[in-house]
């Protein structure tokens, strides 16, 4: 009985990653294009960066610019109605969801800037996504087969070969997928729509702010040194 549950659970495991992989790809190729490119009226992250460190010539006041700009745009949300079908999902998935991931991709990657990391190299894009997942991001890794070796920094200063950073990019995406799947009424629900919606606010607010708090761990000025 043991046995037999143990190949059905594998194959329950492998059906359900084929009907989450067109979201978890969609998911990721709208993050690192429309999350860190930009869209429309949804400036990229360089120019938010630039922004910043024209305001802000102090890195460290530049990136809580950011931040708080971008706790207050997923405290508002309904930015997605600004860029209408350019980001439009090839499988349905709650725009709250994906208006939530893009604020933090965009919130993440111009961090990274501002602390000086190239946005545009691939590997880098690798280790923005990976601190979307926070902790989980060392077990991803590791499923890869790439040690951790320090902080997400450290991932990206690699030169990775191209399956392994598609392999991190896809294994980021179905976890926020499944994220999206098993917390889908208490995190991001809009089951009553007054109550939902402030409680769905203080709860984007709050992940965002553990985001970025773990962003600015993992991602310090690059004349400093990468270790834990």
């Amino acid at each position: 009985m043991g046995i037999f549950g143990s190949d059905q659970d594998e194959a329950d495991a492998d059906e359900s990653n084929e009907r989450m992989a067109p979201a978890a790809t969609g998911l990721v190729e709208k993050l690192l294009h429309v999350g860190i490119e930009g869209a429309g009226r949804f400036d990229s992250a360089e120019k938010i960066a630039s922004v910043a460190t024209g305001e802000h010539p102090e890195p460290d006041r530049a990136i809580d610019a950011i931040v708080n700009s971008h706790l207050k745009l997923a405290a508002a949300g309904g930015f997605l109605t600004g860029i209408g079908g350019l980001v439009t999902m090839p499988v349905a998935l709650p725009a709250n969801v994906l208006e939530f991931y893009l604020v933090a991709t965009r919130m993440v990657a111009a961090v990274a800037s501002v602390r000086g990391y190239d946005i545009r190299r691939p590997e880098v894009r690798s280790a923005i996504l990976l601190a979307l997942v926070g902790a989980d991001a060392d077990d991803l890794l590791q499923k890869v087969g790439v040690v951790p070796a320090g902080r997400l920094s450290s991932l990206a200063a690699e030169r990775l070969p191209g399956p392994v950073m598609l392999a991190i990019n896809k294994g980021v995406g179905f976890r926020l997928v499944s994220q999206v799947g098993k917390k889908a009424l208490t995190r991001f629900g809009k089951a009553v729509p007054l109550v939902g919606g402030v409680v769905g606010a203080g709860l984007d607010t709050y992940l965002l702010h553990r985001i970025a708090d773990h962003t600015k761990h993992e991602f310090p000025p690059k004349s400093r040194p990468l270790h834990r």
